[in-house]
C-alpha cells in the first residue's frame, strides 16, 4: 500500500510549501480538508491563503519562521474557512523545513493536515484564535504554575494558587478541589460564585453519583464537555447543583505515589472540547497540584505537632501572682522546626513567694527542646522542695552535666551513639510580692531590665555563674533587687536582644525604645492615669517588644538587615502594682536604684556609673552627668581601697522635670571618717573630697551604727543657668 493510500485510511493528508516559487502542492485528502476538490493540486501561495482565516495565517508563517531557524518541527492549528468566512472545519497541521538542494536561500516545507474535532456550538470565526503557537504558550504557562506551587508554603496559599490559574486559551471559570477522607469527600478548597460551606457537594459519601466521586473511586479523569453530557451521565448531581453558568467541566484525580488524596474540578464559562492538548495540560496541573497539597500537609502536620510539643512545655494558664501583674510571650521562631530550646515557668513555692524561671537550652532542633523539657521540670522540681535559687541552679547544672556524661542519654554511650553536649543559660527569680524583693541567680543568661516608676529603663546587673551543664561544681550568687511600686521588670532570652544583626548593646537600645514610656503620672495633677496599671496594657507591651524584633520597624533600627527569625524569643513581664496612698496631689515619680559593689568585684564600679547614666539620661546638662559619675566613682572606690567591706549605692532623682534632684548615697561597714587632705601636684590619691567640694551641690558624711554613709547632691539646671566657676573665682 502507498504511502498516500494509508494517510487517507487515516484522514491525513500531505502538502508541500516551496518558498522559492511560493507554490502550494496538496494530495488529494490535503485537498480535501482545505476546502478544495479531493484531488492533488498546486496552487500559487495567494489562493492557498484564502483557504485559512487570516489570523491564523499570519501566525503560521511566524511559527514556520522560528522552526526555520531552529530547525524544529512546527506545530500549528488552523481554521479553514469558505468564501464567506464561515469556518467549515479545524486542522491540525505538523511540517519540517528541509532544505533545497543546492541552495542555500530556499527551502521545502513537508508537512500533514489532521482534521481535529469541530467547534462546538457558540464558536464562530471571529472568536479567539484558537491557533498560534498554543505548545509554547502551555509551557510557559507550566513553569509559572509549577514555580508557584513548589513555593506555596501552606494548604490555604497552594488553594490561592490553584485559584488564580490562568490557562492558555481556557481560562476556567471556577475551580474546586476536594478532599478524601475516610468513605466521604469534602471541598477543601474553592474559587467561584459560590463560597467553600455553601458549594451543594460541600460533603459527600464517596459512593456518590458525582463526577469528583467517580474520578476518587476510579482514579481516571472525567470530562465533560457539554450540559447536555453532565446532566446525561450525572442526572443526580445535575439537579442537585444545576450549574447553569458554566458549559464544559473538568474533573481529575489527585494522584500521589498511586494513591489517590483528591479530586480537582476545572469549570468554564465557554465550551471547551478537551482536546489530546487541552486534557495534557490539565492533567499536569493535577499532578503537580496534587504533589504540592500531599507536600504542604505533612509540612502542616510537622509544624502542628512541633507547636504542640513545645507549648506542652510552657504553663498552661496565666499566672496570678497577688499584687503583681505577669505577662509572658513565647515566639518560637529558630531553625527550620517551630520548636526550640527557650522556655519561662511560673512556680508556687511552698514558702508562698513565686519563682520566675527564663531560660535557653543551646540549639534550635528537636533535641534542644527534649533537653529543655527534661531541665524544666528538674527544675521546678528543685525549686518546689523549698531551695533557694543559688541551690536551685546549682543542682540543675549538676543534672544537665550528667546528661552528656559517659552513660548519659546524651553521652557517648547514649542511645544516638554520639556525643552531643548541651549547655543552657537560665535566670532564677525568687518573688516575694508583699515586700516587692526580688532574689536572682544568673547562669550566663541575660539580666534583667526595669522599667521606673516614671517610664525610665534600667539594665540591672546582677552576679552570675557559668551556663547551667559546663561545670557541676560551679556556685550562683544571689542578688537581691527591690521592685517599687509602679516599677515592671524584663526577663527575657538573648533572641530578644541580639535578633537581626544586633550586639548586646544596641539589641538593648533597641528594646529601650518601646519598652519605656512618657511620665504620664504628671499630665494631671492630682489624678491617677490608669496607662501603666492594668493587665491588659502589660500584654500590649509584651506585642509591642516582640513586634521590635519581628515587625517591619526592626528593620530600621541599628543592625545589619540580618533574619529575623534566627532565634527563638521567650519574655516575662512582671509589675508590681502602684499603690494609690503612695501618688499625692503633685507629686512626681522618684527614680531610685540600688547597687551593691563588693571587695572581691571591682569589675563591677562600670555597671554602676552605666546604671547613672540610664538614671540621667534625660538631665538637662550633660556636664553634671558626668560629674555625678565621677564622683560615684571616686566614693565607690574609696569605699574598696581604704575599708574591708562592701560599698551600698543607692541612688535616687526626685521632682518635676528641669528641677530635679539627685541624691547618691554610698555606705560602708568601717567606722573610720574620711578626712580632708592636700595632696600635692605628683600625688595619685586624696583628692575625693576636693572633687566633692568642687562639683556637688551638696554633701555630706553621715556616721551610722555599722558604719557610716558619705552622699551628695546635685541639682537639675539647664547649662544656661548653671554659675559659672571662672566668674566666682
Amino acid at each position: 500500500m502507498r504511502t498516500e493510500d494509508l494517510l487517507a485510511a487515516i484522514a491525513t493528508g500531505l502538502w508541500r510549501w516551496d518558498s522559492v516559487s511560493g507554490a502550494v502542492s496538496y494530495d488529494a485528502e490535503a485537498a480535501r480538508l482545505v476546502g478544495l476538490p479531493a484531488e492533488p493540486v498546486t496552487l500559487p501561495e495567494a489562493a492557498a491563503r484564502a483557504c485559512f482565516h487570516p489570523a491564523d495565517w499570519l501566525e503560521v508563517k511566524a511559527i514556520v519562521d522560528l522552526a526555520v531557524a531552529e530547525g524544529t518541527l512546527a506545530e500549528a492549528r488552523l481554521r479553514i474557512v469558505d468564501e464567506k468566512g464561515t469556518v467549515l472545519r479545524t486542522v491540525r497541521t505538523r511540517s519540517r523545513p528541509i532544505a533545497r538542494g543546492g541552495s542555500e536561500d530556499g527551502y521545502y516545507l513537508l508537512g500533514t493536515l489532521q482534521e481535529v474535532p469541530d467547534p462546538l456550538p457558540g464558536t464562530s470565526a471571529a472568536g479567539p484564535p484558537v491557533t498560534g503557537d498554543w505548545r509554547r504558550n502551555r509551557e510557559a504557562f507550566l513553569l509559572d504554575a509549577g514555580r508557584a506551587l513548589a513555593e506555596a508554603m501552606s494548604t490555604a496559599e497552594v488553594l490561592r494558587v490553584a485559584a488564580g490559574l490562568s490557562m492558555p486559551g481556557f481560562s476556567p471559570e471556577g475551580l474546586a478541589v476536594f478532599g478524601v477522607r475516610g468513605e466521604r469527600i469534602s471541598v477543601i478548597g474553592h474559587h467561584g460564585p459560590r463560597a467553600g460551606a455553601d458549594h451543594p457537594f460541600h460533603d459527600i459519601a464517596l459512593g456518590a453519583d458525582y463526577p469528583a466521586a467517580e474520578v476518587v473511586r476510579t482514579g481516571r479523569a472525567v470530562y465533560l464537555p457539554t450540559p447536555d453530557e453532565y446532566r446525561g451521565r450525572f442526572p443526580a448531581a445535575w439537579s442537585l447543583g444545576r450549574p447553569r453558568k458554566r458549559r464544559s467541566w473538568a474533573f481529575l484525580p489527585l494522584i500521589v505515589a498511586g494513591r489517590t488524596i483528591g479530586a480537582w474540578m476545572a469549570g468554564f464559562a465557554h465550551p471547551v472540547s478537551f482536546s489530546p492538548d487541552e486534557r495534557s495540560v490539565l492533567t499536569t496541573i493535577a499532578r503537580m497540584l496534587a504533589q504540592a497539597l500531599s507536600r504542604t500537609a505533612l509540612q502542616e502536620t510537622e509544624r502542628e505537632l512541633a507547636d504542640g510539643l513545645q507549648r506542652s512545655m510552657l504553663p498552661a494558664s496565666k499566672p496570678d501572682i497577688p499584687g503583681l501583674a505577669v505577662a509572658a510571650r513565647y515566639v518560637p521562631t529558630g531553625g527550620g522546626l517551630q520548636v526550640g530550646g527557650d522556655w519561662y515557668d511560673v512556680i508556687g513555692l511552698p514558702s508562698g513567694r513565686t519563682a520566675l524561671v527564663i531560660g535557653d537550652v543551646q540549639g534550635h532542633d528537636v533535641h534542644a527542646a527534649g533537653i529543655m523539657g527534661q531541665l524544666r521540670i528538674a527544675v521546678r522540681a528543685y525549686a518546689s522542695e523549698g531551695h533557694h535559687p543559688d541551690a536551685v541552679l546549682s543542682r540543675a547544672s549538676r543534672f544537665l552535666a550528667g546528661l552528656a556524661a559517659p552513660g548519659g542519654p546524651d553521652g557517648p554511650d547514649g542511645p544516638d551513639g554520639r556525643y552531643d553536649p548541651r549547655f543552657a543559660t537560665c535566670l532564677y527569680m525568687e518573688v516575694d510580692p508583699v515586700a516587692g524583693t526580688l532574689d536572682i541567680a544568673r547562669a550566663g543568661h541575660p539580666d534583667p531590665a526595669v522599667r521606673l516608676a516614671d517610664g525610665t529603663m534600667m539594665v540591672r546587673p546582677t552576679a552570675g555563674g557559668l551556663p547551667l551543664g559546663i561545670d557541676p561544681d560551679t556556685d550562683y550568687p544571689t542578688t537581691r533587687v527591690v521592685l517599687e511600686p509602679g516599677e515592671t521588670l524584663l526577663m527575657c532570652t538573648d533572641g530578644l536582644i541580639e535578633t537581626g544583626g544586633h550586639d548586646l548593646e544596641t539589641g538593648w537600645d533597641r528594646i529601650r525604645k518601646v519598652f519605656e514610656r512618657p511620665a504620664t503620672l504628671m499630665d494631671a495633677p492630682g489624678a491617677l492615669p490608669s496607662h501603666g496599671l492594668d493587665s491588659d496594657d502589660l500584654e500590649a507591651l509584651a506585642d509591642s517588644l516582640v513586634q521590635a524584633v519581628h515587625g517591619p520597624p526592626s528593620h530600621h533600627t541599628t543592625g545589619p538587615l540580618a533574619d529575623r527569625r534566627e532565634d527563638d524569643i521567650a519574655l516575662l513581664l512582671i509589675r508590681r502594682e502602684a499603690e494609690v496612698c503612695l501618688v499625692g496631689p503633685g507629686s512626681a515619680p522618684v527614680r531610685r536604684t540600688a547597687v551593691t559593689v563588693a571587695q572581691a568585684e571591682p569589675e563591677r564600679i562600670a555597671g554602676t556609673r552605666q546604671q547613672l547614666r540610664d538614671m540621667l539620661h534625660d538631665w538637662a546638662d550633660p556636664d553634671q552627668v558626668e560629674s555625678a559619675v565621677l564622683m560615684l566613682s571616686e566614693m565607690v572606690t574609696n569605699v574598696l581601697v581604704h575599708t574591708d567591706g562592701d560599698a551600698l549605692l543607692v541612688a535616687e532623682v526626685s521632682g518635676r522635670h528641669g528641677s530635679r534632684r539627685l541624691r547618691l548615697d554610698v555606705a560602708d561597714s568601717s567606722d573610720e571618717l574620711p578626712h580632708r587632705r592636700r595632696p600635692g601636684e605628683l600625688a595619685s590619691s586624696g583628692r575625693g573630697l576636693l572633687l566633692l567640694e568642687m562639683l556637688a551641690d551638696n554633701w555630706g558624711v553621715d556616721p551610722r551604727g555599722d558604719g557610716k554613709c558619705i552622699w551628695y547632691e546635685l541639682y537639675e539646671a539647664s547649662p544656661d543657668e548653671r554659675p559659672d566657676p571662672a566668674a566666682d573665682g
